[in-house]
């Protein structure tokens, strides 16, 4: 007695609705470990897309030098007490690093002073969210980000130390919402400064904010003077193309020179790319889907554990209705492909809830948290789908090869 898989399928998800409340109970576990991978690698790419987009703009040939890993703000205890760094530096390292083209200096100065925040202002407006950099003039050539309007400031107006200023896109909505800021005063600190560019909206970022976008860059003259105490020196150089590694290693050559290092002494500084940033955010992120994978792979055994239990509750129930199939001439092949597909179509509809419930969650984490990107991947619903199936075919198996191995003549005895 032949039963096509169409039948065989029907069959499945009749038993299925039958039994609705014991199958959704035993889909439980395969529900939760498909949501749980589908969901994270979903925030994950997102996430990572945006940081791609963020990096692209501090440029491919760069080599970003600092007194700390992470940023000028970063660094723990034992980094905390490397020597400064010094303006004099950026000099050096485009003078000894022949693959290097140009080099460029930022002073990242706290805001946080005194025991109260540097405040941008204008009449009727002010903000403390920003973030104040000094910067070279050829900064801009290195790191080119859009403008929309106005300009960046020259080397003359940083070597006379103008008071000119170029504000982020966020910086510049909160202080002057109606537009026209090129030309305006803004006091920043105490000091009167003139408005001469203002950056269009940065790309990509950290769970959805860019930093850039608080950004009040000043001549780096300008800082200096205006706050003499302050030594957080972020340089950047830009590698010939195509030559950047060979100028990474010159570039370390160099500050290791002029640091005194001794030879076989460990680097008290930090030397990356943006590429390196990318490599050692996917490493964190890696740990992030290992955890998760864990999880739910106890979510995909607990289910597993359920649907041969519940395959192996079918057979007993169904042991007449497997001596009469046999009966009629069914072989044990045809028997174990029948429970196969159901169990295989019980975890499959686990599965397909499981990525709906994924999708849901993703979208309205998208939703309520803007700032935190998301991004559904074709290849984690796949994946989803087919290990789902796969843990029904794999656990089975022992029920079904139990059905098949049923004595016809028993099993018709059977009440």
């Amino acid at each position: 007695m032949q039963i096509s898989v169409k039948q065989t399928v029907g069959m499945a998800l009749e038993a299925v609705w039958v039994h609705r409340i014991r199958s959704l109970l035993t889909m439980l576990g395969i529900v939760i470990g498909i949501t749980t991978v589908v969901t994270v690698s979903s925030l994950l790419s997102g996430v990572r897309k945006n940081i791609v987009v963020f990096f692209q703009e501090f440029g491919p040939d760069n080599i970003f030098i600092s007194q700390f890993s992470g940023g000028p703000g970063g660094g723990g205890v034992k980094e905390r007490k490397r020597r400064p760094f010094r303006v004099e530096y950026a000099q050096y390292i485009k003078s000894m690093c022949r693959n290097v083209e140009d080099v460029a200096v930022t002073l990242f100065i706290p805001t946080f002073q005194n025991g109260s925040f540097i405040v941008a202002k204008v009449p009727g407006a002010e903000t403390e969210n920003i973030q104040l950099q000094g910067t070279s003039a050829n900064s801009y050539d290195l790191q080119p980000r859009e403008l929309r309007a106005g300009r960046y400031f020259t080397p003359d107006e940083e070597s006379r130390r103008a008071k000119v200023v170029v504000l982020g896109n966020n910086v510049a909505q909160a202080l002057f919402p109606e537009g026209n800021e090129v030309g305006r005063q803004i006091s920043l600190g105490g000091a009167e400064y003139t408005v001469v560019g203002v950056y269009a909206a940065a790309k990509g970022g950290f769970f959805g904010e860019n930093g850039n976008d608080r950004v009040v860059a000043i001549p780096l003259e300008s800082a200096r003077a205006r706050y003499p105490g302050f030594n957080r020196f972020f340089i950047t150089a830009k590698a010939r193309t195509g030559l950047r590694q060979v100028a990474q290693d010159e570039v370390e050559g160099a500050m290791r020179k002029i640091r005194h290092l001794q030879f076989n002494g460990e680097n008290d500084f930090s030397i990356t790319t943006a590429d390196q940033i990318i490599e050692n955010f996917d490493k964190i992120t890696g740990m992030v889907v290992v955890v998760s994978i864990a999880i739910s792979c106890l979510g995909l055994l607990v289910g597993g554990i359920g649907v041969m239990n519940i395959m192996l509750v079918s057979v007993t129930e169904r042991t007449k209705e497997i001596g009469v199939r046999k009966a009629l001439g069914a072989r044990r092949g045809d028997i174990v492909l029948q429970f196969l597909t159901e169990a295989m179509t019980l975890t499959g509809v686990g599965g397909i809830i499981g990525i709906i419930v994924a999708v849901f969650a993703t979208f309205l984490v998208g939703y309520l948290v803007p700032s935190l990107p998301s991004e559904v991947q074709a290849w984690s619903v796949i994946v989803g789908f087919v290990v789902s199936v796969s843990v029904g075919l794999f656990f089975g198996v022992w029920p079904a090869f139990k059905a098949a191995k049923l004595d016809p003549v028993e099993a018709l005895r059977y009440e």
